[in-house]
């Protein structure tokens, strides 16, 4: 489930430098409630759960809420900050039928090698009204993250991601239908100079699939927007709730 291969380089860099602060979650938390309302006993798939943040903070906004983490990378699952983690994949989710409220998915859509697989997959294990809650970057969507503007040359492997068209169109094949799709702001980093000294090319996708060239160069103009910009690096990512 990956457009590249998940090694331990890979898990130690994510986990070092995506993982958000507690306190830069807010928008995301509010975000989520506007589509899922947890209540005791409830369980919530985190698919694609990588090293575990996003699993360890619903377990702390809600610790009534029966959380389930599922991730294909052994060196993703080694690493994780919440556990347990369950193997599997998004064709291949190890929970009985009708068994969970809601799922979500956090950068992981592009990663799936086959969106109707998946989407039938879901249907099967969610509920009837269930959530499926998608935090991404669409094909098409790249101007509210930073990252592309440093990185131009990153904006063709977004392109080569699902669109939320594709998304949309690949879940109605199992009885799926847009329940929402808004942007959700949130602090990526402290500072421009947090952002480029905290930088690791191997925990971000587009990165990984560009040039060398590419990359040294989007690391220069990166450098040199830090030192003349202050403020908060504020990014967009999409939330698209299908049930």
């Amino acid at each position: 489930m990956a457009l590249i291969a998940y090694d331990q380089a890979d898990a130690a860099a994510f986990q070092a430098t995506r993982h958000l602060r507690d306190d830069d979650l807010a928008t995301w938390r509010a975000a989520i409630g506007r589509y899922f309302e947890p209540r005791p006993g409830m369980r919530l798939l985190d698919l694609g759960s990588g090293t575990g943040s996003w699993a360890r903070a619903f377990r702390t906004w809600w610790p009534r809420l029966e959380v389930v983490a599922v991730e294909p990378a052994a060196a993703m699952r080694e690493r994780s900050v919440f556990q347990p983690v369950l193997a599997g994949a998004a064709d291949d989710i190890p929970c009985a039928d009708a068994a969970l409220d809601g799922v979500w998915l956090s950068t992981v859509i592009h990663h799936v090698p086959d969106l109707i697989a998946a989407a039938r997959e879901l249907r099967r294990v969610l509920k009837p009204g269930a959530p499926v809650l998608i935090r991404s970057a669409f094909a098409g969507r790249h101007e509210a993250i930073s990252l592309f503007r440093w990185f131009p040359e990153a904006v063709a492997v977004l392109d080569g991601y699902p669109s939320i068209a594709d998304v949309e169109a690949a879940f109605a094949t199992a009885g799926f239908t847009t329940a929402g799709c808004e942007p959700v702001p949130q602090v990526t980093a402290a500072s421009l100079a947090e952002a480029a000294a905290g930088l690791r090319r191997a925990a971000h996708t587009p990165l990984q699939l560009i040039s060398d060239e590419a990359y040294a160069a989007g690391v220069a103009r990166l450098d040199e927007a830090a030192r003349a910009r202050s403020g908060p690096v504020v990014d967009a990512l999409d939330l698209l709730v299908l049930r």
